[in-house]
């Protein structure tokens, strides 16, 4: 098995990739600058109705490139939740591997929570009802999310860009639930969560961008790509102590094993 990076989280509909897309995603296939290995996943996540329809045009233009659909906790209190009927369709769709990105964001509160937390439990009830897996993001609300997923424990999923306890991060690996680590683990000041990677197994692990945000040292600052992403497996490969070409390979058959791609 040939070994690549697959990213589990990015947002490359993002304005910010606007001018530089195409050349971009034509070159992630390949060894980078930054990267011996080239990118054979990525899941693109979608926020909202507009950019779930943007993340599933670059799917479909790209054979490495899959689409999550959903609402942000950011866009909650902005979208018509009677009126889901493109949410379904979505989800339809041969390349919409997940449901996401759904959440909570206390950090914010862009949308109020309450509206926050009506959002998130439709979008649980239509994983269950469409059986996919969810991508969560929490922001300082780990209880909360902690809550649907002890509601729902037929769903499963990922909690992306992971920020929280390693006692957490067992009882997520009890309930089925994989655990993403973005560029953050490498961040200087970032000690519990990286104590958090060592409860997590092998098994259970995967990577991601969150691109074009949390670039990893040594690149922090600097607008995020999946190449860049070797760094965050070179700091996960430290920490389990492993080559981080087999971190590499690893993260990449549990990414395809989570969205149903193997």
């Amino acid at each position: 098995m040939e070994v690549c990076l697959f990213d589990s989280h990015a947002h490359y509909e993002d304005k910010k990739f606007d001018a530089v897309r195409s050349e971009l995603m034509t070159a992630l296939p390949l060894p980078g600058e930054h990267s011996p290995l080239g990118v054979c996943g990525i899941l693109n996540c979608g926020c909202d109705h507009e950019s779930t329809q943007t993340c599933i045009a670059l799917a479909e233009q790209y054979p490495f490139v899959y689409a999550a659909a959903g609402i942000h906790p950011h866009e909650a209190g902005r979208e018509d939740i009677q009126t889901l009927s493109w949410l379904y369709q979505a989800l339809r769709h041969p390349k919409v591997v997940a449901l996401g990105e759904i959440g909570l964001d206390y950090h914010y509160d862009f949308s109020p929570r309450d509206v926050q937390k009506k959002v998130l439990d439709i979008q649980f009830q239509i994983a269950r009802e469409t059986k996919k897996p969810v991508v969560i993001h929490d922001r300082e609300a780990h209880g909360d999310c902690m809550t649907f997923v002890r509601k729902y424990t037929d769903v499963r999923g990922v909690f992306h860009s992971y920020s929280g306890s390693g006692e957490m991060a067992k009882e997520l690996i009890k309930h089925g639930w994989y655990i993403s680590y973005s560029g953050s683990v490498t961040f200087k000041n970032a000690h519990n969560l990286r104590d958090s990677v060592l409860s997590v197994p092998l098994d259970r692990i995967l990577v991601e961008t969150d691109a074009p945000y949390l670039a990893p040292v040594p690149h922090r600052g600097k607008r995020n790509d999946s190449h860049l992403m070797y760094a965050t497996v070179e700091t996960l490969a430290q920490l389990k102590r492993m080559p981080p070409l087999e971190i590499a390979q690893i993260t990449c058959i549990n990414a395809k094993r989570l969205f149903g791609l193997q």
